[in-house]
């Protein structure tokens, strides 16, 4: 089992590279109709979070900003997964993701199962200070959906 731990390992952070490497929906929108700055001082990982919400559906997302690679994979990650769902599963994603980084009891369960790809970041949770990394785009996707004005911070 340990030599399918490991590849599975590899695999996650080819995914995370890769998403650092090529960030998916990297711009800024120029229709959006909700956005959020977010900034995690401890490393500092800055970014703004784009959305464009047709009928309570995320029709379009991007995000723009600098970062380490756990946060810019995040982002890019998130902006995928996001895109052409309800806000009301968007926000349920959002929880799930932020369960299963923060949570141990939800580590090895559901919310982990239930995020797809996204799931490449329960590693994280291993090191609490690149938690702060990976949810930061979460919490700004958070605060672009309730319309908040002071930036999303993670700590």
């Amino acid at each position: 089992m340990s030599g399918i731990d490991g590849n599975l390992r590899e695999l996650y952070q080819e995914v995370i590279f890769d998403h650092n490497r090529q960030p998916r929906n990297f711009h800024p929108m120029t229709d959006a109709d909700h956005h959020a700055d977010g900034h995690n001082p401890l490393c500092g990982d800055q970014l703004t979070v784009y959305l464009r919400i047709v009928a309570d559906t995320v029709v379009d997302a991007s995000f723009v900003g600098h970062g380490c690679a756990i946060s810019t994979a995040s982002a890019s990650l998130m902006t995928e997964a996001i895109k052409g769902r309800p806000v009301d599963e968007v926000e349920a994603l959002f929880h799930a993701f932020h369960a299963m980084l923060t949570d141990a009891s939800a580590a090895d369960g559901a919310p982990a199962a239930a995020l797809g790809k996204l799931a490449v970041f329960a590693g994280v949770r291993e090191f609490p200070a690149r938690v702060k990394c990976a949810t930061l785009a979460w919490h700004t996707l958070h605060n672009a959906i309730i319309g908040a004005q002071a930036p999303a911070r993670t700590e």
